[in-house]
């Protein structure tokens, strides 16, 4: 009985520095979601600018012109990259949204 005891009081203690260091954090889940946009929106925007160009050079008088095939190759090496960005993207948001369920049922759980 007396170690049952000290276990409770141990956990209760502990329990209540997490959820005042929970607390002190203070995420702002807003600011933070505009942020990783913002960011995304960037990475997208690179990315178009990146394969723009890329594109561009094919076009170019001195340059040395890709073969049919080449550019088939570049082109879906492209298009793998757009898919890649996307993905990385949505799992990025999905994990964000995620770590704020994850906070929001700690609060709740520990009856901020």
């Amino acid at each position: 009985m007396r170690k049952f005891f000290i276990v409770m009081v141990a956990t209760l203690c502990l329990g209540i520095g997490l959820t005042s260091t929970a607390r002190a954090q203070g995420v702002n889940w807003r600011t933070q979601e505009k942020l990783l946009k913002t960011q995304q929106k960037q990475e997208r925007k690179a990315l178009n600018i990146q394969q723009k160009n890329r594109k561009q050079s094919w076009k170019g008088r001195n340059s040395r012109r890709p073969s049919k095939a080449e550019r088939a190759h570049a082109e879906h090496q492209m298009q793998r990259e757009r898919r890649n960005l996307s993905q990385r993207q949505k799992d990025a948001m999905q994990d964000m949204k995620d770590r704020q369920r994850s906070d929001k049922d700690m609060h709740r759980a520990y009856g901020r």
